[in-house]
């Protein structure tokens, strides 16, 4: 195995036209399920040029309105262009109201064992769960420090401390291993689309975006960039983003919403689904039991696996993997996440309570995982991220 490596992971920011989609198509999500918690839904999203397409299939008595839903995300992202603006875009839709099953219209809540045992998967998928002790929540270190970049820049563009920035950027992170531990920060690359192409010149730019976007990231990290680290700025010079130069799609940002390639992910689509949708909620339950292993230190590493059959509640398939670094054995390892963790649908509903937090959350809350992960939010109170069975697999492993 290859002791010395450099690894790198890309984020986007919420103005990348596939991040709108996302945003667009989860803000569906959120309307119908901050209704309706029973509804179900699924939309896709594409934009180009100023162009908007959206497909959603619905079995819900909720009204919505499409276009007033995505003019609404294209202003909260702020895009304000004579040529795409949230006034003047075009926006297509094809709605397809579906009939309500009313076997899907159960309370989770007021299910026994058994009946949740009933209630299948609706689809046939393979899901992963990653954690590994590379940064504070448990993520890999390049897209945890991609993710946290980009937030910044879309901080910084709405705070108005760079007022030059447009909403797309793109961030590339690579960070030099040693035996599997991230030593040090070999490059910076980012991608920012500004108002005026000449504006401000390279060297300001990258000063800007140095004391403004990279310092505050790195200031509480315990590994910082270096007088070697390649910090580049536009690289290929002005950088021209938004759906006027490159199109976009629902769920063609599989990297930037899970592990930035570190790890694997099922390359499902994780937007535009209510929780019903197993392939979505099959990663954050997979997740879940991932990093309570790691924080419970039973392994430094962990790969939770779980296959779905159409028509079984419960997985068909449980592997847990800890690349050699598990306490225990990988197979005593399944077979504990096995019995303590919930990996059937309903179970998984009931126990993060997914289809009440749209309603709790007005501003929205699938929209929120939208750009920026699913995982390893610090800036979300999700409930695949706590660490509260850790204690007890500590206990039940000593």
């Amino acid at each position: 195995m290859i002791d010395h490596f450099m690894f790198t992971s890309e984020s986007v920011t919420e103005g990348h036209p596939d991040k709108l989609c996302d945003q667009i198509s989860d803000a569906v999500v959120d309307h119908f399920l901050s209704r309706e918690p029973y509804a179900q839904v699924r939309c896709e999203c594409a934009v180009s040029g100023a162009i908007v397409f959206i497909a959603a299939h619905f079995a819900s008595t909720v009204t919505v309105d499409f276009t007033h839903l995505a003019r609404k995300v294209i202003k909260r992202i702020g895009y304000d262009q004579p040529e795409f603006n949230p006034s003047n875009c075009s926006i297509l839709t094809s709605p397809k109201v579906l009939a309500i099953n009313k076997k899907n219209q159960f309370d989770e809540h007021a299910l026994s064992d058994v009946q949740i045992d009933k209630i299948p998967a609706s689809n046939q998928v393979t899901v992963f769960g990653y954690a590994v002790n590379e940064s504070p929540v448990l993520m890999p270190l390049p897209i945890f420090l991609a993710n946290r970049l980009t937030q910044q820049l879309s901080r910084a563009r709405k705070a108005a401390q760079l007022p030059y920035l447009m909403p797309d950027a793109k961030v590339q992170v690579g960070v030099e291993y040693n035996k599997w531990t991230p030593y040090r920060i070999h490059s910076i690359t980012m991608e920012v689309h500004t108002r005026h192409p000449d504006k401000p010149n390279r060297k300001s730019l990258q000063q800007d975006l140095f004391d403004t976007v990279i310092l505050p990231v790195f200031g509480s990290m315990a590994i910082l960039p270096d007088r070697k680290t390649w910090i580049n700025i536009n690289p290929n010079g002005p950088y021209f983003g938004g759906p006027l130069h490159h199109s976009g799609l629902t769920g063609r940002k599989n990297a930037v919403d899970t592990y930035g390639e570190y790890a694997r992910h099922s390359g499902k689509a994780l937007s535009g689904k209510d929780p019903l949708r197993v392939d979505r909620i099959g990663a954050y339950a997979a997740r879940y039991a991932a990093k309570n292993i790691v924080a419970a230190g039973l392994a430094t590493t962990c790969e939770v696996m779980l296959s779905y059959g159409t028509g079984l509640a419960r997985p068909v398939s449980l592997i847990v993997n800890t690349f050699g670094t598990g306490r225990l054995t990988d197979q005593h390892l399944t077979d504990l996440v096995g019995e303590r963790f919930e990996f059937r649908p309903a179970g998984i509903l009931r126990a993060f309570d997914l289809r009440q937090l749209p309603a709790r959350n007005p501003d929205g809350f699938f929209q929120k995982l939208s750009s920026y992960g699913h995982f390893g939010r610090e800036d979300l109170e999700l409930p695949w991220e706590t660490t509260d069975l850790a204690d007890r697999l500590k206990r039940e492993s000593a």
